[in-house]
């Protein structure tokens, strides 16, 4: 909200820089997000009287005002609609600054001199309004400082309301605020008026047919008021507001909103059939067309004001264009009311609705404040709108308002805040926020004025009280924290291990949402049944598409990564860690297994002066999961070749394996799931493993194996073999036949061309020997190596390559 320095001014006397009110307030709870002067460079602006006004000789749309400036009269060109003789203006000289910089110089128009500028408003930047100059109030004598009259330089503070504390949306609100804590009494308004016309029970009456929904509604009678023009004190206070001027009864209703945040509608009264108000829901299929001219479809909770046959307002949030102000309005109906918050919020959350006013009843408007705001209303429309005001209100309270009497512990209070506050100067703080205080023994009995809708409990109370004892005098005490005995969860160490892992590969972690919708898991597994599917549904979703429980951590990945190509982000290494739910039948709580899996996309490697360039392939996500997997301590790992894993290509999908142990799976994307996604670029892969399984397979003690004092034995072996055979296949034979010294076994080529038969293919493999008792005799690797040989001729039909 924003809010003038001259203003706050009017209710609290004000001694603090704005640079230290900022603070003040910032410190009290309400975040100062902006200071801006306003008024600042008005220093060589004069106040001038025109004495006489005459036609430009050679422009039809220009006049040459007679101008008195204090110390001398000049002549002056000037193009606005409004000069007029006897009237008061601003005037800037030859030689004098405008506010946004410009140098003011004696000037010739149209064969004219003009020794000076008449200015209007926009030109000072005081508003937006630039119809014609801006006419002063009458008073000053000429060659005063503008900035005197008006009574500038001004501040405009930006200040961040929190949803809970809706008393401070507006003037008085914050006011308060300053007051509590700077000790100055706050001012109260000027309301009196004269109300001198029919008793109001002759002119109208308010029928509330949903208590809940409105507790209390007031309206006043004003007969035979004039439109006229807005006075530029409050024009200027709407505007630096944020508020447009539209007339001086609408501005009125704004400007007492501003200022006591208590939002108003004025209707026209001769256009209320049966001249009366009726608060009710809406009926089926009823529409309503509102202020800004589009007709709304309204539903059975909608809460509506209504005449004695039609809706005349949604109720909290716009009036209705069949009973809006305009320039032939004579009579005027003025509401002041309190709609319950959460009926507000539902009606301009439906409608796509929302203004000034449902911002402040949402949140909680003062139900204890809406005759003095209907009050304060009624004083500005006598003075400036004239007519005659009925005798009374009708005050419709059907629920009339209990305070809350919360009990308050001084000593309890001390210990939440590490402080040694006195009672006498707590219960000073609630009094300087207009709270109610009984003391009694070691309690105070607390009870928070109507504007005040977020104190309810104990708790609300000890934050006032260290707001107003001020956050910074609040001592800092180091805890004293004492070391655990209890060993860190096996599973959290792992996910920090797999954190660093994954992003030294150049892994990002994402978090997507729990809830996820069927269709997203069906897109990718392309089933309707099956374990992806024992989804345990949500009573009351938000949304169809969180309307069950995830069941796996891939369809959250590929939604992201089409997000991210569909914005031509399209090189992507992502992971997740995060859990997974699966229904169990008869069990009223899921099964729940944390995972972690991750998803390749785009280039590897992009075209430099030492690399060509690359796509993602599968053997790049194996080398990341063979290396993540031997980072956290497995050493059988191996993968085997699965073709029926849902959503994964059936010819480059496998299972992931350390010994016996299935760890989870890993592939390229299917083709068909590719297109579902909008996927249709270079392959995808994508891996998932289940950590229950990691942290089964992981050994539970890690035991260091000194360096080999002997050298190894190096064997090549080349064989041919059938395409269907898997190289995993090969791999176990080896380290099988291999026994206790084969150390390690790599694949170093592979072939499948024309010298070849086609249904073959060539594989060549690195294997290496060591013991760690003496070196190896060359004729004992002989023999190992030849029953490798012959086991895998015997298991697969495999042959050593020739040549």
């Amino acid at each position: 909200m924003k809010v003038s320095l001259n203003w706050l001014k009017e209710h609290v006397d004000i001694e603090l820089s704005p640079e230290d009110l900022c603070h003040l307030l910032t410190m009290a709870g309400l975040e100062v997000e902006g200071l801006e002067g306003v008024g600042q460079n008005l220093d060589d602006i004069l106040v001038a009287r025109i004495l006489e006004v005459s036609p430009h000789p050679n422009a039809d749309r220009l006049s040459l005002c007679r101008v008195d400036a204090g110390a001398e009269i000049i002549t002056v060109v000037c193009g606005a609609p409004n000069v007029t003789e006897g009237v008061l203006a601003p005037l800037i000289l030859p030689g004098g600054k405008l506010p946004d910089g410009t140098r003011m110089k004696e000037s010739r128009i149209r064969g004219e001199v003009s020794k000076g500028m008449l200015l209007a408003e926009d030109e000072m930047g005081l508003t937006d309004d630039h119809a014609g100059i801006m006419i002063l109030p009458e008073g000053a004598t000429p060659g005063t400082p503008l900035a005197t009259v008006l009574s500038f330089p001004d501040w405009i503070f930006d200040v961040s309301i929190t949803p809970n504390r809706p008393d401070c949306a507006s003037v008085l609100g914050i006011a308060r605020e300053i007051s509590a804590n700077t000790g100055k009494p706050l001012k109260y308004f000027e309301q009196a008026f004269d109300a001198n016309g029919p008793a109001i029970g002759e002119l109208t009456n308010v029928t509330i047919r949903d208590p809940e929904g409105c507790p209390r509604y007031a309206a006043a009678v004003v007969q035979d008021v004039s439109l006229k023009p807005t006075p530029f004190w409050m024009r200027y206070r709407l505007f630096q507001s944020g508020v447009r001027s539209i007339s001086n009864l609408v501005d009125i209703s704004n400007y007492v909103m501003l200022e006591m945040g208590q939002p108003l509608h004025a209707f026209d009264y001769d256009k209320l059939s049966e001249n009366r108000i009726e608060v009710r829901r809406a009926k089926k299929d009823e529409t309503f067309t509102t202020l800004d001219g589009v007709k709304r479809d309204l539903d059975p909770e909608t809460l509506l004001i209504c005449d004695g046959q039609k809706p005349v307002a949604l109720a909290g949030i716009m009036g209705g264009l069949n009973s809006e102000i305009h320039d032939e309005t004579k009579n005027i109906l003025v509401e002041s009311a309190f709609f319950d918050p959460i009926t507000i919020r539902r009606g301009s959350k439906r409608l796509g609705l929302s203004t000034e006013a449902s911002y402040r009843f949402e949140r909680g408007a003062d139900v204890g404040g809406v005759i003095a705001a209907l009050n304060r209303a009624l004083y500005f429309i006598n003075l400036l709108a004239g007519g005659i005001t009925a005798k009374g209100i009708v005050d419709n309270n059907s629920i009339p308002f209990t305070a809350p009497r919360i009990s308050f512990r001084p000593e309890k209070t001390n210990a939440i805040l590490g402080t040694h506050i006195s009672t006498h100067a707590m219960k000073g703080y609630f009094e300087a926020l207009e709270m109610e205080v009984l003391e009694d023994q070691k309690r105070l009995y607390v009870s928070p004025p109507t504007f005040r809708v977020d104190i309810k409990r104990e708790v609300d109370l000890v934050e006032e009280v260290a707001r107003l004892h001020g956050f910074d005098n609040i001592p800092v005490i180091s805890p004293r924290i004492t070391p655990s005995d209890v060993p860190e969860s096996p599973d959290l160490l792992l996910r920090d291990q797999a954190r660093a892992l994954m992003m030294a590969f150049g892994f990002s972690e994402i978090i997507t949402y729990s809830f996820v919708s069927p269709d997203s898991v069906n897109a990718f597994s392309g089933e309707t049944s099956g374990p992806l599917n024992a989804f345990t549904r949500i009573m009351n979703p938000l949304t169809v598409d969180q309307s069950v429980l995830r069941t796996s951590l891939i369809p959250g990945l590929m939604e992201t990564a089409r997000y991210n190509v569909l914005h031509e982000m399209g090189d992507l290494k992502l992971f997740e860690w995060g859990k997974v739910f699966f229904d169990r039948e008869n069990e009223a709580q899921p099964l729940e297994k944390i995972y972690l899996a991750g998803v390749m996309v785009g280039m590897h490697a992009e075209k430099s002066w030492h690399n060509e360039e690359r796509v993602v392939d599968f053997y790049d996500m194996k080398g990341v999961l063979t290396a993540l997997l031997k980072g956290m301590g497995l050493k059988g790992i191996h993968f085997k070749q699965e073709k029926d894993l849902p959503g994964y290509d059936s010819e480059i999908s496998t299972g992931i394996y350390d010994a016996d142990t299935r760890l989870g799976q890993m592939g390229f994307v299917a083709p068909e799931v590719m297109d579902v996604y909008e996927l249709k670029i270079n392959p995808v892969c994508l891996f998932e493993m289940d950590v229950g399984a990691l942290l089964t397979a992981l050994p539970l003690k890690k035991t260091f194996l000194p360096f080999g004092k002997f050298p190894p034995v190096h064997r090549d072996l080349s064989l041919v073999l059938d395409r269907g055979i898997e190289c995993a296949v090969i791999t176990d034979i080896i380290r099988e036949e291999g026994g206790h010294l084969l150390e390690s076994v790599q694949v170093f080529d592979l072939y499948e061309g024309e010298r070849i038969d086609a249904s073959k293919k060539a594989i060549s493999f690195k294997i290496s020997f060591r013991s760690d008792r003496g070196t190896l005799d060359g004729e004992e690797i002989n023999v190992l190596y030849q029953a490798i040989v012959e086991k895998i001729g015997q298991k697969t039909g495999g042959k050593l390559r020739e040549g």
